[in-house]
């Protein structure tokens, strides 16, 4: 399996590459007032909005570090209808991808409430690698906010032309 390594403060994980949609520099991203830990606001992808999470914010309680090798991750984020949504991740030192089977993973024999997105380890070159799980790093009050679908339209479409 192919994966994108990436950094969360020192430590070194992994996500599955099949969940990515784009790898793209860090772009400016516009903040949301009021908006829960985690999120760092918005961007423009291709006309759409993109609701943008700061990995290292949501896991660590700081900010990514802004470097060169920071980069936005899209990737498709199921809801609990089976939908998908358009997700940014601000990641830290995304910029290669590493091979490794399945089967190389294993248990860590930690859980950690509130970390279920942490999966296995595997030895990598550089030490261990932990597997994250893309469809469970959102805790529920988080993912009810930025997919939660809505009645309300007085945004969905354009304003009438009458005097």
């Amino acid at each position: 399996m192919l994966f994108l390594l990436f950094q969360m403060g020192d430590q070194r994980y992994v996500m599955d590459v099949r969940q990515i949609v784009a790898v793209l520099p860090l772009v400016t991203v516009r903040p949301m007032p009021l908006a829960p830990a985690g999120m760092e606001g918005l961007v423009n992808y291709r006309g759409a909005p993109v609701p943008v999470i700061d990995m290292s914010r949501l896991t660590l309680g700081r900010a990514s570090a802004r470097r060169l090798s920071t980069r936005l991750v899209l990737v498709d984020y199921p809801d609990d209808a089976g939908r998908t949504h358009l997700l940014g991740l601000i990641a830290e030192r995304a910029t290669r991808t590493v091979r490794h089977e399945r089967s190389e993973f294993v248990a860590s024999g930690v859980s950690a409430a509130g970390a279920s997105f942490l999966g296995p380890v595997a030895n990598g070159a550089d030490g261990l690698l932990q597997w994250v799980d893309v469809q469970t790093l959102l805790p529920p009050s988080l993912r009810d906010v930025l997919f939660k679908e809505s009645g309300d339209d007085r945004w969905g479409s354009p304003p009438s032309k009458s005097c």
